[in-house]
């Protein structure tokens, strides 16, 4: 029993800590209608700024301490509230892309300065041990545990009581409303931005004597608080807090009872994207509502024709021809750049084509790779009917990704994604399914073809396949359906035509193509392993393809390069560790135009311009000067109405202006 209790007050720990960072993940969605996929990011930067100023240049602890939470968090939410306010209105798409940009450059930034290996974290809190219901506790836990759960009461208080916590559940509701009122929607987001940012950075510090200084690790399991959000709906702060604690203790628990099985070992960190899963897909549609002004804007103009476009499809693949004569040792490198086009090809189709997001690409690959190993070594079949049997096994587990699309969409579908690959990162990349508990396996090349050269123009032919496959369904009616089903999938559905049906379809053909090339690249290799499959490589090969969407259907073969050949040729080895951290800002930085020419052609006002202030003048300049002066005069004196809900407030004040 006592042994029971100490697992649950570690997960209670942890728990505390997971609902504090939920919090601020809640607020700073609810006011700005953008889910920052960075939060776990910023609580990353924040141990490693304690680290630096402590270990590396010795200040004291209280000043280190007071610098890396109080001081560091300010600078991030004004650069936050600079994105936010920049793709205020973009698409649901735009949004994500920019937040999973940033998160990949604050993450890679951390691991290119400091590196991959975890650092040890250097201790503030006691490491002394009390007994508490016949349990020995340590104090450190005690006290992390008190200051998330003061933290998130105190906000809860804040955010109730005081003029502050109104002012942001006013921008919630209304906006346009609260800019009636005089008060700036942007200055009370930036405070929100504030709030949530200094959450993010108490649970880092928090966490990370647990975890030791490790960048990725430190990053993915502040993310577990997307589970904990999940339980509060994306809503509700108090059942956000109550999520957290529920999934640190089943976290907990499922570490002790899972400890002798190999096969579940993996579960325990994946809990919290498991439910993750579970809520998103079980909710209501009705309960699951997309915060903030969502538009359906038309695609950012190319920046080279249909016609150059398809010309420089056909001077890459002349140039690809030749490359066995003039690439010498660094044919396999080329080799893999071809399988990157298949890669790519498959998530432009997903991703550009039809406005679907998803996260677990690399699972699908891995997927392919994994299962051409069983088939073509394990099975012994023919080396052509094992690569096509993997594609064919990774369209279920696509129709399984696509799930979540048919009651989802936006955000929503995004983090369902994600949650699912790191589920089967987590999870089954370690069963006997895929890569087994060594994670190798061994994969070969067809008998005719084993030469570098020769298995070249065999990957060389797969890649024009697969580009020409996904140029044909673009020019075809699917195509037409998908890309109006990425415009307004409302629209198509009100036409009769099969939403649903469609959806499904272009995830099942994506995971094909993506499983055909994890089955090339273990074959490339000759080997099948789980190491480049990991969950940030899809965030890496998503940031990637947005770099190069502006070239149509030379993006893939441009992100190839990109991604694979270019780094082989620089010498510099500063810039190829930097180099995740440059597309992610690549990536942040194509959102933000994106976002900018989407503003211009529907007319919205300039980013710099409060959205909400700009509806509100539109509404009074359609009114007399004196319904003007009634309307303003009653919504200045709502500020002033004692507590309840800030909207009704609002909207009673303005009544009362307008019946006098």
């Amino acid at each position: 029993m006592n042994d029971l209790l100490s697992f649950v007050v570690i997960g209670v720990t942890t728990g505390s800590v997971y609902g504090l960072a939920a919090m601020g993940l809640v607020l700073t969605y609810k006011t700005s209608g953008i889910f920052n996929f960075a939060h776990g990011a910023i609580a990353a930067v924040a141990a490693f700024a304690y680290h630096e100023l402590h270990a590396v240049h010795g200040l004291p602890r209280p000043v280190a301490l007071v610098i890396a939470v109080v001081l560091v968090p300010p600078v991030i939410a004004l650069a936050m509230e600079r994105v936010t306010r920049g793709l205020a209105g973009a698409t649901p798409t735009t949004k994500i892309v920019a937040t999973v940009g940033l998160q990949l450059a604050l993450t890679m930034a951390l691991v290119a300065h400091y590196g991959g290996s975890g650092l040890d974290f250097p201790a503030f809190l006691p490491t002394g041990t009390v007994e508490l219901i016949g349990i020995n506790v340590g104090v450190d836990q005690l006290i992390s545990a008190a200051v998330a759960a003061a933290g998130a009461l105190g906000f809860f208080l804040f955010f109730r009581t005081s003029p502050m916590g109104v002012k942001m559940r006013a921008v919630v509701d209304d906006p346009a409303l609260l800019a009636l009122s005089g008060t700036s929607a942007f200055a009370v987001r930036t405070w929100a931005w504030l709030i949530g940012c200094w959450f993010a950075a108490v649970s880092g510090v928090l966490l990370a004597p647990q975890l030791g200084l490790d960048a990725l690790l430190l990053t993915l399991l502040v993310v577990q608080a997307y589970g904990a959000a999940a339980v509060g709906l994306f809503s509700s702060l108090p059942l956000t807090y109550a999520g957290g604690l529920l999934i640190g203790v089943l976290a907990a628990l499922a570490t002790r009872w899972v400890s002798q099985s190999e096969v579940l070992s993996g579960l325990p960190p994946a809990l919290p994207f498991l439910v993750l899963f579970a809520v998103l897909l079980l909710a209501g549609r009705g309960r699951l509502l997309e915060v903030g002004e969502q538009r359906s804007a038309p695609p950012a103009p190319p920046l080279v024709s249909r016609t150059s476009a398809r010309a420089l499809a056909a001077l890459a693949v002349a140039a690809a021809a030749a490359v066995p004569f003039l690439a010498g040792t660094k044919l396999p490198v080329y080799s893999s750049a071809l399988v990157f086009v298949l890669i790519f090809s498959s998530l432009h189709l997903l991703v550009r084509t039809s406005g679907q997001v998803s996260l677990a690409h690399a699972a699908l690959v891995a997927v392919g790779a994994s299962t051409f190993s069983h088939l073509a070594v394990g099975a012994g079949l023919p080396w052509l009917v094992a690569v096509l049997l993997a594609g064919a096994v990774a369209v279920p587990v696509g129709a399984l990704v696509a799930v979540p699309a048919i009651r989802l969409s936006g955000l929503y579908l995004a983090l369902a994604t994600f949650g699912l690959g790191l589920l089967l990162e987590k999870v089954v990349y370690g069963s006997t399914w895929m890569f087994g508990a060594t994670g190798t396996l061994p994969a070969t090349r067809p008998a005719l073809f084993a030469g570098d050269t020769a298995f070249f123009y065999v990957l060389l032919a797969a890649a024009v396949a697969g580009s020409l496959l996904v140029a044909l369904i673009g020019r075809s009616r699917l195509g037409r359906l998908l890309r109006a089903m990425a415009d307004s999938p409302t629209t198509l559905s009100t036409l009769g035509l099969g939403v649903n049906v469609t959806r499904v379809t272009v995830f099942a053909i994506s995971a094909f193509i993506a499983g055909v090339a994890g089955a090339l690249y273990a074959s490339q290799g000759q080997s099948a392993t789980s190491v480049p499959f990991t969950s940030y490589a899809s965030l890496t090969w998503l940031a990637v393809l947005v770099l190069c969407t502006g070239l149509r259907s030379a993006a893939p073969v441009a992100a190839a390069v990109g991604l694979v050949v270019l780094p082989a040729y620089t010498t510099n080895e500063t810039v190829v560790t930097w180099q995740p951290v440059l597309f992610g800002l690549g990536a942040l930085a194509v959102a933000m135009r994106e976002a900018r020419a989407a503003a211009r052609r529907s007319g919205r006002p300039a980013t710099d311009a409060d959205p909400a202030a700009s509806r509100a003048a539109e509404r009074l300049g359609s009114e007399g000067p004196a319904a003007q002066r009634l309307r303003v005069a009653a919504a200045r004196s709502a500020r002033l109405a004692g507590p309840g809900p800030a909207r009704v407030r609002l909207g009673a004040g303005l009544a009362r202006g307008a019946s006098r």
